[in-house]
């Protein structure tokens, strides 16, 4: 029997916990905080048990130096022919260290930093490299809720075939960031600005009157058509090598506008294919506020 097993893994403090639970929460089977060496004889049982389809364990630096070896472990069970996937959670090193000053629970190289807890983060960041090189999903919690990094793992992991790629179409506002996580990036500020059109300018691109506005410029019609043959291009080229995550992510300035139309709209495009495929508007309450 072929189970399809999850390493959930990556930064402490970025929310693996959070989305092993989701995980448990959608039918896998589910074990937090595994050393590595008993990872291969979990995976033996639960290939031998007709119950367990689908198991997510979380693994990582509280391992100690047995987690140095998680990546030959990883090869070893893929070598036997194990459905294996990764997902790699990820903050950037202010976020896990407010979340970490906030909670007040010490980092699991605090000891080893000397106390130090910028050493203990960045000394984890260099470990878990190999990890993150190899990872099949990757997401990035710096600026999502709880809800959005539910709704992320949510959208990874149900009811996807383990061969298929996921293909996010995310909105942003350049002033909140770059999304880490994006594969690819278009920066659709070059479009007139519906913010400056008084009864657009609380409304969004979820609004039939702000993509109108937004589409009717022919630069806007042009870049649109651009984009769609190009993403039409790339998309089987990544299927080709293997894939099993694509973001691209549309930003304006503050994620509200145009950035929300045209990745609603790449959704819509893609979403005629035969692909899964999801969209994402991660500033939309923001700008909101």
């Amino acid at each position: 029997m072929n189970t399809e097993f999850v390493i959930v893994t990556g930064i402490s403090g970025s929310g693996k916990s959070c989305a092993v639970n989701v995980l448990e929460d959608i039918g896998y089977y589910c074990i937090d905080n595994m050393p590595p060496l008993l990872i291969s004889r979990f995976a033996e049982i639960c290939e031998e048990n007709e119950e367990i389809t689908k198991a997510a364990i979380v693994t990582d630096i509280r391992g100690g130096t047995l987690f140095l070896n998680i990546n030959e472990i990883i090869e070893e069970l893929k070598g036997r022919g194990l459905n294996i996937k990764v997902l790699f959670v990820d903050a950037n090193r202010a976020v896990v260290k407010r979340r970490y000053k906030e909670t007040r629970r010490p980092h699991p190289l605090f000891d080893i930093a000397n106390g130090d807890i910028d050493k203990a983060i960045e000394a984890e960041a260099v470990m878990l490299e190999p990890m993150r090189a190899i990872a099949d999903y990757y997401i990035d919690t710096s600026l999502m809720s709880t809800s959005t990094l539910k709704e992320n793992v949510i959208n990874l992991f149900l009811d996807n075939p383990s061969d298929s790629m996921t293909i996010s179409c995310m909105s942003f506002g350049f002033k909140y960031g770059v999304p880490n996580e994006a594969d690819l990036v278009f920066d659709v500020r070059c479009l007139p600005n519906p913010f400056y059109i008084p009864e657009l300018k609380t409304k969004t691109g979820l609004d039939a009157e702000v993509r109108d506005y937004v589409m009717k410029f022919d630069s806007s019609k042009q870049l649109e058509q651009k984009l769609y043959d190009l993403i039409d291009f790339l998309i089987p080229q990544y299927l080709h090598e293997g894939k099993s995550q694509l973001v691209i992510a549309f930003g304006c300035t503050g994620g509200k506008h145009r950035s929300v139309t045209f990745a609603q709209n790449m959704y819509d495009h893609i979403k005629q294919g035969s692909f899964k495929v999801r969209v994402l508007h991660r500033d939309l309450d923001k700008v909101n506020k």
